[in-house]
């Protein structure tokens, strides 16, 4: 068992390293997505609290 070597193909690692590159770099990209939602959803919502507390000090509400 230990003294056998698996019969795979350089093409097909190579294929297989492609695909985990490629998983990869995806991971990265919906990553970076998420971060830019929540930081714009972050200042949204802050904004928002500012202005439910103006309209509150202003008796608007």
């Amino acid at each position: 068992m230990f003294g056998r070597r698996g019969k795979i193909d350089v093409e097909t690692l190579l294929k297989i390293v492609l695909v985990l590159l490629i998983v990869i770099l995806a991971l990265q990209l919906i990553g970076y997505f998420v971060d830019l939602v929540v930081g714009i959803a972050g200042n949204v919502i802050v904004l928002i609290l500012i202005l439910l507390l103006v309209l509150y000090l202003l008796d608007e509400i």
